[in-house]
């Protein structure tokens, strides 16, 4: 693909995107889309032979720890220590949210 753009070809693009652009537009436009295919391009010649692919920029392991069940507090004394609790059914009893 040839890094330079005309203004026709960028009135052409416009045209397909539906964008209605002035003349100044379309010069600073065709100007702006043609240095991007040059970096483009410039990015593409760079030498990246041994360089493995990867999903992100920065390696990183497992954010998430272990699921272990572990000790837990006695239901008996959340009950008594909560109000509007049922020591009958185990249950809190909390205030409607919505």
């Amino acid at each position: 693909m040839a890094s330079t753009l005309t203004r026709d070809e960028v009135a052409r693009i416009a045209e397909l995107a539906r964008l209605s652009l002035s003349d100044a537009e379309v010069t600073l436009f065709t100007t702006q889309l043609t240095r991007i295919l040059e970096y483009a391009e410039a990015v593409q010649r760079v030498d990246t032979a041994g360089v493995p692919p990867t999903s992100h920029a920065i390696a990183t392991g497992s954010v998430w720890r272990d699921d272990e069940a572990g000790p837990s507090l006695d239901r008996d004394d959340i009950l008594r220590g909560a109000p509007s609790a049922s020591t009958d059914t185990g249950l809190l009893k909390v205030p409607k949210v919505l």
